[in-house]
Protein backbone atom coordinates (compact mmCIF):
# COMPACT_ATOMS: atom_id res chain seq x y z
CA UNK A 1 0.00 0.00 0.00
CA UNK A 2 1.32 3.46 -1.44
CA UNK A 3 2.30 6.15 1.81
CA UNK A 4 0.62 9.35 1.23
CA UNK A 5 4.07 10.78 0.27
CA UNK A 6 4.46 8.24 -2.64
CA UNK A 7 1.15 8.94 -3.52
CA UNK A 8 2.18 12.61 -3.93
CA UNK A 9 4.90 11.78 -5.53
CA UNK A 10 2.86 10.24 -8.46
CA UNK A 11 0.27 12.77 -8.65
CA UNK A 12 3.39 15.51 -9.19
CA UNK A 13 4.90 13.41 -11.73
CA UNK A 14 1.64 13.14 -13.72
CA UNK A 15 1.19 16.84 -13.64
CA UNK A 16 4.79 17.20 -14.90
CA UNK A 17 3.86 14.96 -17.98
CA UNK A 18 0.70 17.40 -18.94
CA UNK A 19 3.01 20.14 -18.65
CA UNK A 20 3.93 22.47 -22.32
CA UNK A 21 7.53 22.55 -21.82
CA UNK A 22 7.22 18.40 -21.17
CA UNK A 23 5.32 17.98 -24.20
CA UNK A 24 7.76 19.90 -26.11
CA UNK A 25 11.06 18.24 -25.11
CA UNK A 26 9.29 14.72 -25.74
CA UNK A 27 8.16 15.70 -29.00
CA UNK A 28 11.76 16.96 -30.16
CA UNK A 29 13.20 14.05 -28.54
CA UNK A 30 11.24 11.92 -30.16
CA UNK A 31 11.13 13.31 -34.05
CA UNK A 32 13.50 11.78 -35.77
CA UNK A 33 15.73 12.78 -38.60
CA UNK A 34 14.56 11.41 -42.30
CA UNK A 35 16.78 8.37 -42.71
CA UNK A 36 19.88 8.26 -44.73
CA UNK A 37 19.81 7.99 -48.75
CA UNK A 38 21.55 4.47 -50.15
CA UNK A 39 23.65 4.49 -53.03
CA UNK A 40 24.13 1.58 -54.17
CA UNK A 41 27.82 0.22 -55.87
CA UNK A 42 26.23 0.60 -59.48
CA UNK A 43 25.22 4.32 -58.63
CA UNK A 44 28.39 5.47 -57.36
CA UNK A 45 30.68 3.84 -60.00
CA UNK A 46 28.80 5.18 -62.86
CA UNK A 47 28.53 8.40 -61.60
CA UNK A 48 31.60 9.44 -59.97
CA UNK A 49 35.31 9.70 -61.76
CA UNK A 50 38.71 10.45 -60.34
CA UNK A 51 38.50 13.23 -62.44
CA UNK A 52 35.92 14.37 -59.93
CA UNK A 53 37.81 14.26 -57.04
CA UNK A 54 41.08 15.76 -57.96
CA UNK A 55 40.04 19.75 -57.43
CA UNK A 56 38.29 18.55 -53.84
CA UNK A 57 41.51 16.42 -52.66
CA UNK A 58 44.19 19.47 -53.80
CA UNK A 59 42.11 21.49 -51.38
CA UNK A 60 42.45 19.08 -48.70
CA UNK A 61 45.77 18.42 -48.48
CA UNK A 62 45.94 22.44 -48.45
CA UNK A 63 43.49 22.30 -45.56
CA UNK A 64 45.54 19.88 -43.99
CA UNK A 65 48.36 22.21 -44.09
CA UNK A 66 46.89 24.93 -42.50
CA UNK A 67 45.72 22.65 -39.48
CA UNK A 68 42.25 23.14 -41.13
CA UNK A 69 41.39 19.41 -40.95
CA UNK A 70 40.11 17.37 -38.10
CA UNK A 71 41.71 14.05 -38.89
CA UNK A 72 41.61 10.75 -36.38
CA UNK A 73 43.99 8.04 -36.75
CA UNK A 74 42.74 5.53 -38.60
CA UNK A 75 41.01 2.31 -36.59
CA UNK A 76 41.70 -0.79 -37.47
CA UNK A 77 40.32 -4.09 -36.57
CA UNK A 78 42.14 -7.26 -37.28
CA UNK A 79 39.63 -10.55 -37.89
CA UNK A 80 41.82 -13.76 -37.27
CA UNK A 81 40.63 -16.55 -38.95
CA UNK A 82 38.87 -19.86 -37.17
CA UNK A 83 35.81 -21.97 -38.37
CA UNK A 84 33.51 -18.91 -37.97
CA UNK A 85 34.96 -15.60 -39.37
CA UNK A 86 37.83 -14.46 -40.98
CA UNK A 87 40.80 -14.10 -41.96
CA UNK A 88 40.17 -10.72 -42.84
CA UNK A 89 41.30 -6.92 -41.90
CA UNK A 90 38.70 -3.68 -41.03
CA UNK A 91 39.80 0.11 -41.65
CA UNK A 92 38.21 3.03 -40.23
CA UNK A 93 38.60 6.26 -41.36
CA UNK A 94 37.15 10.04 -41.24
CA UNK A 95 37.86 13.37 -41.73
CA UNK A 96 36.48 16.94 -41.36
CA UNK A 97 37.78 19.70 -43.44
CA UNK A 98 36.87 22.83 -41.97
CA UNK A 99 34.09 25.15 -43.25
CA UNK A 100 32.59 22.54 -45.34
CA UNK A 101 28.85 21.31 -45.06
CA UNK A 102 29.57 17.42 -44.92
CA UNK A 103 31.88 15.58 -42.67
CA UNK A 104 32.86 11.77 -43.75
CA UNK A 105 33.13 7.95 -41.99
CA UNK A 106 34.68 5.58 -44.21
CA UNK A 107 34.93 1.83 -42.99
CA UNK A 108 37.04 -0.08 -45.73
CA UNK A 109 37.05 -3.92 -45.59
CA UNK A 110 39.85 -5.45 -46.54
CA UNK A 111 41.61 -9.23 -46.97
CA UNK A 112 38.61 -11.11 -46.59
CA UNK A 113 40.03 -14.02 -49.00
CA UNK A 114 37.85 -16.98 -48.12
CA UNK A 115 35.22 -14.66 -49.93
CA UNK A 116 36.76 -15.79 -53.62
CA UNK A 117 35.52 -19.28 -52.78
CA UNK A 118 32.16 -17.86 -52.75
CA UNK A 119 32.55 -16.00 -55.60
CA UNK A 120 32.50 -12.38 -53.76
CA UNK A 121 35.13 -9.88 -53.70
CA UNK A 122 37.77 -9.97 -50.91
CA UNK A 123 37.10 -6.69 -50.09
CA UNK A 124 34.40 -4.01 -49.27
CA UNK A 125 33.61 -0.50 -48.21
CA UNK A 126 30.60 2.10 -47.45
CA UNK A 127 31.40 6.14 -46.57
CA UNK A 128 28.44 7.77 -44.77
CA UNK A 129 28.48 11.06 -45.28
CA UNK A 130 27.02 13.33 -42.10
CA UNK A 131 25.50 16.92 -42.05
CA UNK A 132 27.77 19.02 -40.65
CA UNK A 133 25.24 21.43 -39.16
CA UNK A 134 22.77 18.79 -37.77
CA UNK A 135 25.10 16.03 -36.89
CA UNK A 136 22.46 13.84 -39.31
CA UNK A 137 23.77 11.36 -41.64
CA UNK A 138 22.71 12.38 -44.96
CA UNK A 139 23.83 9.91 -47.12
CA UNK A 140 25.54 5.87 -47.47
CA UNK A 141 27.11 5.31 -50.36
CA UNK A 142 28.24 1.45 -51.08
CA UNK A 143 31.51 2.07 -52.43
CA UNK A 144 33.41 -1.42 -52.32
CA UNK A 145 36.78 0.92 -52.48
CA UNK A 146 35.68 2.34 -55.73
CA UNK A 147 35.63 5.76 -53.58
CA UNK A 148 39.00 5.46 -52.00
CA UNK A 149 40.62 4.37 -55.15
CA UNK A 150 39.28 7.56 -56.78
CA UNK A 151 40.68 9.65 -53.91
CA UNK A 152 44.06 7.55 -53.93
CA UNK A 153 44.06 8.20 -57.87
CA UNK A 154 43.11 12.38 -56.85
CA UNK A 155 46.26 12.26 -54.66
CA UNK A 156 48.63 10.48 -57.29
CA UNK A 157 47.62 13.56 -59.62
CA UNK A 158 48.26 16.41 -56.95
CA UNK A 159 51.46 14.65 -56.23
CA UNK A 160 52.65 14.67 -60.05
CA UNK A 161 51.42 18.10 -60.51
CA UNK A 162 53.81 19.37 -57.27
CA UNK A 163 56.33 17.29 -57.28
CA UNK A 164 57.42 16.93 -60.58
CA UNK A 165 58.82 18.55 -63.69
CA UNK A 166 56.88 18.86 -67.00
CA UNK A 167 60.01 17.01 -68.97
CA UNK A 168 59.65 14.11 -66.90
CA UNK A 169 57.04 12.61 -69.40
CA UNK A 170 58.17 8.53 -68.83
CA UNK A 171 55.76 7.40 -66.17
CA UNK A 172 56.41 3.73 -64.70
CA UNK A 173 52.95 1.69 -62.82
CA UNK A 174 54.71 -1.17 -60.88
CA UNK A 175 51.73 -2.71 -59.58
CA UNK A 176 49.07 -2.52 -62.37
CA UNK A 177 45.21 -3.17 -60.36
CA UNK A 178 42.34 -0.87 -59.75
CA UNK A 179 44.43 1.48 -58.03
CA UNK A 180 46.92 2.02 -60.85
CA UNK A 181 44.21 2.32 -63.61
CA UNK A 182 43.13 5.62 -61.77
CA UNK A 183 46.94 6.69 -60.67
CA UNK A 184 46.96 6.33 -64.76
CA UNK A 185 44.14 8.51 -65.55
CA UNK A 186 44.97 11.15 -62.85
CA UNK A 187 48.57 11.15 -64.46
CA UNK A 188 46.63 12.09 -67.89
CA UNK A 189 44.73 14.63 -66.08
CA UNK A 190 47.81 16.56 -65.31
CA UNK A 191 49.50 16.33 -68.50
CA UNK A 192 50.30 14.04 -71.39
CA UNK A 193 52.72 11.30 -70.70
CA UNK A 194 54.23 7.98 -71.84
CA UNK A 195 53.78 5.02 -69.94
CA UNK A 196 55.61 1.83 -68.76
CA UNK A 197 54.44 -0.81 -67.10
CA UNK A 198 55.15 -3.84 -64.99
CA UNK A 199 53.17 -6.31 -62.75
CA UNK A 200 53.51 -9.69 -62.18
CA UNK A 201 49.93 -10.21 -63.36
CA UNK A 202 47.50 -7.78 -65.48
CA UNK A 203 50.23 -5.62 -66.78
CA UNK A 204 49.65 -6.30 -70.69
CA UNK A 205 45.71 -6.16 -70.05
CA UNK A 206 46.54 -2.80 -68.21
CA UNK A 207 48.85 -1.33 -70.54
CA UNK A 208 45.91 -1.63 -73.72
CA UNK A 209 43.23 -0.55 -71.53
CA UNK A 210 44.60 2.38 -70.16
CA UNK A 211 46.29 2.97 -73.75
CA UNK A 212 42.99 3.20 -75.92
CA UNK A 213 41.09 4.76 -72.93
CA UNK A 214 43.71 8.02 -72.40
CA UNK A 215 45.26 7.64 -75.79
CA UNK A 216 48.54 7.43 -73.93
CA UNK A 217 51.19 5.51 -75.36
CA UNK A 218 52.52 2.21 -72.95
CA UNK A 219 54.89 -0.05 -73.17
CA UNK A 220 55.00 -3.40 -70.96
CA UNK A 221 58.48 -4.50 -69.76
CA UNK A 222 59.72 -7.50 -67.98
CA UNK A 223 61.15 -6.09 -64.89
CA UNK A 224 60.74 -3.56 -61.70
CA UNK A 225 64.51 -2.99 -62.87
CA UNK A 226 63.97 -2.23 -66.59
CA UNK A 227 60.91 0.11 -65.47
CA UNK A 228 63.24 2.12 -63.32
CA UNK A 229 65.83 2.70 -65.83
CA UNK A 230 63.61 3.85 -68.29
CA UNK A 231 60.83 6.40 -65.89
CA UNK A 232 61.12 10.01 -64.36
CA UNK A 233 58.13 9.14 -62.27
CA UNK A 234 57.32 5.84 -60.61
CA UNK A 235 53.70 5.18 -59.17
CA UNK A 236 53.96 2.15 -57.18
CA UNK A 237 50.71 0.21 -55.82
CA UNK A 238 51.04 -3.10 -54.90
CA UNK A 239 49.71 -5.21 -51.92
CA UNK A 240 52.59 -3.75 -50.11
CA UNK A 241 54.01 -7.38 -48.37
CA UNK A 242 57.94 -6.79 -49.54
CA UNK A 243 59.99 -3.83 -51.41
CA UNK A 244 59.44 -3.01 -55.04
CA UNK A 245 62.77 -1.30 -56.67
CA UNK A 246 66.37 -0.41 -55.23
CA UNK A 247 68.19 2.10 -55.37
CA UNK A 248 70.65 1.65 -57.78
CA UNK A 249 67.99 0.99 -60.31
CA UNK A 250 66.40 4.32 -60.64
CA UNK A 251 66.87 7.19 -63.18
CA UNK A 252 70.23 9.10 -62.09
CA UNK A 253 68.95 11.52 -63.58
CA UNK A 254 65.94 12.68 -60.95
CA UNK A 255 63.00 10.65 -59.80
CA UNK A 256 59.71 11.17 -58.41
CA UNK A 257 58.39 7.64 -56.61
CA UNK A 258 54.56 8.16 -56.06
CA UNK A 259 54.31 5.11 -53.47
CA UNK A 260 50.34 4.16 -52.40
CA UNK A 261 50.66 0.61 -51.52
CA UNK A 262 51.53 0.86 -47.67
CA UNK A 263 48.75 1.95 -45.31
CA UNK A 264 49.52 -1.02 -42.57
CA UNK A 265 52.40 -1.27 -40.18
CA UNK A 266 53.11 -4.83 -41.96
CA UNK A 267 53.49 -3.09 -45.83
CA UNK A 268 56.48 -1.55 -47.16
CA UNK A 269 56.95 -0.86 -50.76
CA UNK A 270 60.10 1.40 -50.54
CA UNK A 271 63.60 0.43 -49.19
CA UNK A 272 65.04 2.77 -46.27
CA UNK A 273 67.83 3.40 -47.65
CA UNK A 274 66.17 4.97 -50.57
CA UNK A 275 63.76 6.90 -48.22
CA UNK A 276 66.83 7.96 -46.41
CA UNK A 277 68.44 9.27 -49.51
CA UNK A 278 65.11 10.74 -51.03
CA UNK A 279 63.45 14.48 -50.22
CA UNK A 280 60.69 12.79 -48.08
CA UNK A 281 56.79 14.10 -48.42
CA UNK A 282 54.09 12.69 -46.79
CA UNK A 283 50.48 12.89 -47.12
CA UNK A 284 50.56 13.11 -43.02
CA UNK A 285 53.62 12.84 -41.39
CA UNK A 286 51.85 11.15 -37.50
CA UNK A 287 50.23 9.06 -40.06
CA UNK A 288 52.90 7.59 -42.50
CA UNK A 289 55.26 7.17 -39.61
CA UNK A 290 53.15 4.42 -38.26
CA UNK A 291 51.70 2.70 -41.05
CA UNK A 292 53.17 4.19 -44.07
CA UNK A 293 56.95 4.10 -45.78
CA UNK A 294 58.66 6.39 -43.01
CA UNK A 295 57.95 3.53 -40.46
CA UNK A 296 60.03 1.23 -42.26
CA UNK A 297 62.63 3.74 -42.28
CA UNK A 298 62.36 4.86 -38.47
CA UNK A 299 62.71 1.10 -37.79
CA UNK A 300 65.88 0.55 -39.54
CA UNK A 301 67.02 3.54 -38.45
CA UNK A 302 67.83 5.35 -41.42
CA UNK A 303 65.63 8.39 -40.89
CA UNK A 304 64.19 10.41 -38.06
CA UNK A 305 60.92 12.42 -38.56
CA UNK A 306 63.22 15.49 -38.18
CA UNK A 307 64.11 14.20 -41.94
CA UNK A 308 60.67 15.02 -42.66
CA UNK A 309 60.95 17.23 -46.03
CA UNK A 310 57.37 18.16 -46.24
CA UNK A 311 53.94 17.06 -45.97
CA UNK A 312 52.04 17.13 -49.38
CA UNK A 313 49.96 20.25 -48.78
CA UNK A 314 52.91 22.48 -47.61
CA UNK A 315 54.50 21.92 -51.11
CA UNK A 316 50.86 22.49 -52.59
CA UNK A 317 50.77 25.61 -50.58
CA UNK A 318 53.94 26.77 -51.99
CA UNK A 319 55.53 26.79 -48.41
CA UNK A 320 57.83 24.60 -49.76
CA UNK A 321 58.97 23.84 -53.32
CA UNK A 322 58.94 20.41 -54.77
CA UNK A 323 61.19 19.64 -57.28
CA UNK A 324 64.48 21.36 -57.30
CA UNK A 325 67.25 19.53 -59.13
CA UNK A 326 67.97 16.09 -59.81
CA UNK A 327 67.23 14.27 -56.70
CA UNK A 328 65.40 11.39 -55.47
CA UNK A 329 61.67 12.22 -54.35
CA UNK A 330 59.35 9.75 -52.41
CA UNK A 331 56.00 10.97 -51.59
CA UNK A 332 54.51 8.22 -49.27
CA UNK A 333 50.19 8.47 -49.55
CA UNK A 334 48.86 6.60 -47.29
CA UNK A 335 45.33 7.82 -47.54
CA UNK A 336 44.05 10.37 -45.01
CA UNK A 337 40.55 10.92 -43.53
CA UNK A 338 41.38 14.56 -45.56
CA UNK A 339 40.74 12.62 -48.32
CA UNK A 340 37.59 10.79 -47.54
CA UNK A 341 36.04 13.94 -46.68
CA UNK A 342 36.65 15.57 -49.77
CA UNK A 343 34.82 12.45 -51.92
CA UNK A 344 32.39 12.03 -49.33
CA UNK A 345 31.67 15.98 -49.81
CA UNK A 346 31.78 15.75 -53.98
CA UNK A 347 29.64 12.26 -54.13
CA UNK A 348 26.96 13.63 -51.58
CA UNK A 349 26.64 17.39 -54.17
CA UNK A 350 26.83 15.07 -57.15
CA UNK A 351 24.58 12.45 -56.29
CA UNK A 352 21.98 13.31 -53.62
CA UNK A 353 21.34 15.64 -57.12
CA UNK A 354 19.74 12.28 -59.07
Amino acid sequence: MLSTLARQAIRKAGASLKHPGFQASRAFATSGFPPPRLFDYETVTSNLTVGDAIESVEEAFKALAKGKVDVPMPMHIGVEESSVAGPGDCHIKGGYVSATTTFTVKLACVSFYKNVEKNLPPGSGIFIVVNAITGAPLGVFQENRFMTDLRTGAAGAVAMKYCTNPDQEIVGFIGCGAIAKNMARAAAAVRPYKGVAFAFEGAEEFAKEMSEELGVPFEVVSSAQELCGKSDIIYTQTPGGSTVLEKDWLNPNGVTIIASGSDQPTKCEIPPDVLAASKYISDLTKQTSKVGELRSALAAGTMTEDDVYAELGEVVNGDKPGREGNEIIVVDLTGTGAQDAAIGQVAWDKLSQL
